[in-house]
């Protein structure tokens, strides 16, 4: 089976080839078509909409997989969000969101001036690429929960739908 996944981030090209290990998978960058910060669940789920769509209709995949990293509020506080989507053949679409944590106020104030999250955590963390490591949950877990770790979990719970429709 041919799969495209639509980031050359490591940490998601990682996540789908463990939950899809038998599989051809492949990485190709692709336009989320949204903010370079989303700032909302909509938001997000839109960019991993985006991608999943474009590696399905432009690679002509089997499965189309698009995985999006994000922020969004409730109350006063951001909190850490992100989304997967996969695209089939047939067009179905499949959703999926995992872990949400609480991001602290000093990272707050820099993404509400317009700055990106992965440039705040390497500055945070005095590292460089973050995003492609640990990720801001990796940060803010102490190393219990990396970025690969919570995208590989979206990706189990697209792949578990999608194989339920297939039976």
């Amino acid at each position: 089976m041919k799969i495209y996944i639509g980031s050359t981030n490591p940490t998601k090209v990682e996540a789908v080839k463990r939950v899809f290990s038998n599989d051809d998978v492949s990485s190709v960058e692709v336009e989320s078509k949204v903010a370079a910060q989303p700032f909302s669940d909509e938001e997000t789920l839109e960019g991993a909409v985006n991608r999943a769509r474009e590696c399905a209709i432009m690679k002509k995949s089997e499965l189309g997989i698009g995985l999006e990293g994000g922020v969004m509020e409730i109350d006063d506080d951001l909190f850490l969000c992100n989304w997967g989507v996969l695209v089939d053949q047939k067009e179905n679409v499949y959703r999926a969101s995992g872990a949400r944590i609480p991001l602290p106020d000093e990272i707050k104030e820099g993404l509400k001036t317009g700055r990106e999250l992965g440039e705040l955590m390497d500055a945070y963390a005095s590292s460089a690429n973050v995003s492609k490591h640990e990720g801001a949950i990796g940060i803010f877990t102490n190393g219990v929960i990396k970025r690969e770790e919570m995208f590989t979990h979206v990706v189990k719970l697209l792949k578990g739908q999608w194989e339920r429709d297939q039976q």
